[in-house]
């Protein structure tokens, strides 16, 4: 068993390594400057389109849930525990320069997840009792017609879920819960486990409409905590940027308890938190976009944009933010931890806030990744597997918060990294069809 550990821990460092990093970010630069970079040029008018109609029950076209529902389902997925421990680690790994180089991979990162959603709604299909079923599984088929890929992105991503998705959520949520508040792990895993049985049981419309609510509610708070930090720090913030725009070129020196960075590895972890933070690439997120009531492709493509930039340039900054502005990034914490010292260090029981966050972002998670799993091994073994794989989900969620099956939940970890490979494959060589959808949809947008 250690032997076969250590050549999973061996793969590990290969999939989330450079390789795996540059053919992400690469990806994410061909596609934007194919598109003319488009996410940032017409920023205003996704953003118009997308957070000023956040709570908009219109909808045009076919689709189970609305536009909402289904960016709503993707950020709950989205928006994890990597927000506050992640941004966090790429900091006292990497530096402030970290936050720069995060900030760029999520700039790509956003016409990435615009072309896997894009994709996802052209390609996907409509199953005979009606819902609607997309993914990177079902654009690399119909678009490519190369089931063996499909298969493969499938098998890795109805595996993966169960860590990535799963236990390594609820593992946070016990950790954070027994910390803060003493409750012990068993009973937060048993807990959670019935809370997520009440959710998954009825599908996407009822992961939508659970999501809708909770999503935003957790990011109000999260929010509203990281900027009374950073407002508190004010005076600080110039500094801050300043130092994550130099730091970004030129490494940071050893200070305090932080043991030093090169470019190098702010470069490295700040990309690698990025990716893994907002998940531009994997192919996770299109699964939830598939099921989205819209008219045209291209309007759902700009949620895929709007989830990056509130899940990145938005909560993940915050966390950034509030670290180094507070200044306890150089105390040699990591992870969950430093988050909870720059924000008690500002705000008297302000490690609450963080706690809290860990809860709901991972409960969130836990939800959202069900889906991702389920339509993966429906793929594979259809409509008669939704049931038993919901039911084989539940009992993980005990398994992850009292810290058992550590090989499988390493093995998730790689196999959540390869799913990036035949998803990238798949959207670049119908990156065409991306192409030509968007410039379909913005001369009629124009032409209005």
């Amino acid at each position: 068993m250690e032997a076969i550990m250590n050549i999973n821990g061996f793969i590990n460092g290969l999939v989330w390594g450079p390789p795996m990093l540059i053919l992400i970010v690469g990806a994410g630069l061909f596609l934007s400057v194919k598109t003319g970079f488009f996410s940032l040029t017409k920023l205003g008018y996704i953003l118009k389109n997308t957070l000023l109609k956040m709570f908009s029950k219109e909808s045009k076209g076919e689709g189970e849930v609305t536009a909402f529902q289904a960016v709503a389902t993707a950020l709950a997925a989205t928006v994890g525990t990597g927000n506050i421990a992640g941004v966090a680690t790429a900091i006292a790994l990497g530096g402030p320069g970290a936050v720069f180089w995060m900030w760029f991979a999520a700039i790509l990162g956003m016409t990435t997840k615009y072309a896997e959603v894009v994709l996802a709604v052209n390609f996907r299909e409509k199953t005979e009792d009606g819902r609607f079923v997309g993914g990177p599984m079902y654009y690399i088929t119909n678009g490519l017609n190369m089931k063996w890929l499909a298969i493969i992105f499938a098998i890795f991503g109805a595996f993966a879920a169960f860590g990535i998705g799963n236990m390594v959520q609820s593992n946070s949520v016990a950790a954070a819960l027994e910390t803060s508040f003493g409750v012990a792990p068993l009973v937060t895993g048993l807990v959670l486990a019935v809370l997520t049985a009440l959710v998954i049981i009825g599908g996407i419309k009822r992961i939508g409409a659970f999501t809708e609510k909770l999503v935003p509610f957790m990011a109000a708070i999260y929010i509203a905590g990281g900027l009374i930090i950073i407002l508190m720090n004010a005076a600080k913030i110039p500094a801050a940027f300043g130092l994550i725009f130099s730091s970004a070129f030129t490494g940071h020196a050893a200070v305090g308890g932080f043991a030093g960075a090169t470019l190098a590895r702010a470069l490295r972890y700040g990309v690698a938190r990025g990716v893994f933070t907002n998940e531009a690439g994997l192919g996770s997120a299109p699964i939830a976009h598939a099921a989205a009531t819209t008219d045209h492709p291209v309007r759902q493509g700009l949620w895929g944009v709007f989830e990056v930039f509130a899940d990145t340039l938005v909560i993940c900054s915050i966390t950034a933010l509030a670290i180094i502005t507070s200044g306890v990034w150089e105390g040699g914490a990591t992870g969950a931890a430093l988050t909870t010292a720059a924000f008690d260090a500002s705000l008297p029981g302000g490690g609450y806030i963080v706690s809290i966050g860990i809860v709901l972002f991972a409960f969130s998670t836990i939800v959202g990744w069900e889906y991702y799993g389920e339509r993966c091994a429906e793929y594979l073994f259809g409509p008669k597997v939704n049931f038993i794989y919901r039911i084989l989900w539940i009992p993980f969620v005990v398994v992850g918060a009292i810290g058992g099956l550590g090989f499988v939940w390493d093995l998730a970890d790689t196999l959540n990294g390869l799913m990036a490979i035949p998803n990238l494959i798949g959207v670049l060589l119908l990156s065409g069809t991306v192409f030509k959808l968007t410039k379909e949809y913005f001369s009629k947008e124009k032409s209005k």
